[in-house]
């Protein structure tokens, strides 16, 4: 649990955010704020949150093991958001995301955003477990732990440290490129900062707890995850530098939660049904498609479950996997018989009525969906799409501008609407959709190129074409300072 870079990112991610941390004035506040306290020297919050996103935008854009699944991600934000909501004074917005990874790990990068293993949510037994580790993420980034070992730093020193943050993460998986990162980050005297790494591992413990509690989750399922996450860990850290050690899971530091806990009231909660149903939409993807599919059918051969219809589920998933469509009809037919209700149930659904070339299909099924869950994104997306194979590209425009009044930062949505313009031929506002999708992404460039485009189409109505231009002015500003920045 840690600020960190992943190590398959491309350099150029952690070059940026080493750029925007040389640009901090100098004089950062001298010693470590006392834990509790938020720090406010001068690496500021503007300052966290440019390099959390310049990493973000490379993780999204390049990073092989991203997930990007609209579903899983969507559920790691409601939870995560239901954690943070009882933070203390919470003005900080959070983003959660899923990676593919077979190791139990999860990581807070600065600005709010969290990383999270696939294989963490997979292991944990129950939702609170899970819930326990956001809580413990979340906190590392509401006490501000990044800000305050760089505002005790001299620049240099802050330039060591996040190129440390790349070292942490290599020594999980190779070891010698993790001593080369370090080295290359001149990280002298770095002892020193992991110790106060250590205090904030257990500040993150203590707030992490709070918030699972006040958000109505069994604070044991904290403690009991990372014992867990104990064992596994030494697998990984035996093969590094002592140095790179940076969150011990001690048996001093799980004895301090379980002293926490001790003399709450037992709270039993139970998992709700779309954890159920991430777990197994993973599970379906774990190994080859038979092997997925032998652990299912022996879940229900042996009746080791705790909800048949989350099984079939999963079952169905690997059904669509291997291309099967009748079986996966089969398993969704058991499905509705058990009635289990979900978003993830009429997207299934759905995407099995396109598979059998039932494209209208489909968008009927969504556009019901979308009544009975309207904030769901992955509904939205599905149904967009439905209605675009369905030959319906005016009910989709319909559907995504009306999504956009209220959603204007979302990049999928931007880019389902510029498919949606080339369908029904108008180049001008494809062009313009499209630069609207890289500009959230970081692309500015790109953004530009497509507006410019955008301005040659020529199919454009007075209106678009001076939003057109008046956009390209603004990105070609904003291109021109960030150049500028990057110069000092």
């Amino acid at each position: 649990m840690e600020f960190s870079c992943r190590p398959r990112l491309l350099v150029r991610a952690c070059a940026t955010a080493l750029a925007l941390v040389m640009a901090v004035p100098a004089g950062l506040a001298e010693g470590l704020p006392d834990l509790g306290e938020s720090a406010q020297g001068d690496f500021s919050p503007l300052v966290e949150q440019k390099i959390g996103n310049s990493i973000i935008n490379e993780i999204r854009l390049r990073e092989p093991s991203y997930l990007d699944d609209p579903e899983i991600n969507g559920y790691l934000n409601r939870l995560g958001g239901k954690l943070a909501g009882q933070s203390e004074g919470g003005v900080q917005s959070f983003e959660f995301f899923a990676l593919k990874d077979p190791t139990l790990n999860a990581f807070a990068l600065p600005g709010g955003y969290i990383g999270v293993h696939t294989a963490l949510i997979t292991g944990a037994q129950n939702e609170s477990e899970l819930a326990g580790v956001l809580a413990h993420e979340i906190s590392h980034v509401t006490q501000r732990h990044l800000a305050r070992l760089l505002n005790k730093s001299s620049q240099g020193q802050a330039a060591a440290l996040l190129s440390l943050a790349v070292a942490i993460l290599a020594a999980r998986s190779n070891p010698d490129v993790a001593v080369g990162a370090a080295m290359a980050g001149q990280a002298a005297g770095i002892q020193n900062q992991l110790n106060y790494s250590r205090d904030f591992e257990r500040e993150a413990d203590r707030v992490g707890l709070q918030l699972l509690e006040r958000s109505g989750f069994d604070v044991r399922g904290m403690a009991s995850f990372f014992e867990r996450l104990q064992k596994f860990g030494r697998l990984y850290e035996n093969n590094a530098p002592g140095y790179l050690r940076t969150h011990p899971l001690t048996v001093e530091r799980i004895s301090d939660m379980e002293n926490r806990i001790q003399g709450r009231p037992y709270r039993q909660v139970a998992d709700s049904a779309e954890f159920q149903l991430v777990k197994a939409k993973l599970r379906a993807q774990l190994g080859t498609p038979q092997e997925a599919a032998t652990e299912f059918i022996t879940q229900l051969k042996e009746k080791k479950f705790v909800t048949e219809a989350v099984v079939r589920y999963g079952l169905a998933q690997v059904r669509l996997r291997q291309n099967d469509a009748a079986a996966a009809g089969r398993e969704m037919a058991e499905i509705r018989r058990l009635k289990l209700e979900s978003p993830m149930v009429e997207t299934l659904a759905a995407e099995l009525r396109l598979k059998q070339g039932d494209a209208a299909g489909a968008a009927q099924l969504l556009a019901a969906a979308h009544t009975r869950y309207p904030q769901d994104r992955a509904v939205v997306y599905a149904l967009a799409t439905a209605q675009q194979e369905a030959g319906q590209p005016a009910a989709a425009l319909r559907l995504l501008t009306d999504e956009l009044a209220n959603y204007p930062s979302d990049a999928q949505l931007h880019t389902l609407k510029a498919k949606n313009h080339a369908l029904l031929g108008q180049r001008a506002e494809q062009h313009r959709a499209l630069a609207e999708a890289y500009a959230l992404n970081g692309q500015l460039a790109a953004a530009i190129i497509q507006l410019e485009l955008a301005q040659k189409a020529g199919d454009g109505n007075f209106y678009v074409q001076s939003q057109v231009d008046a956009r390209l002015r603004e990105l070609k500003k904003q291109q021109a300072e960030e150049l500028r920045q990057k110069r000092m």
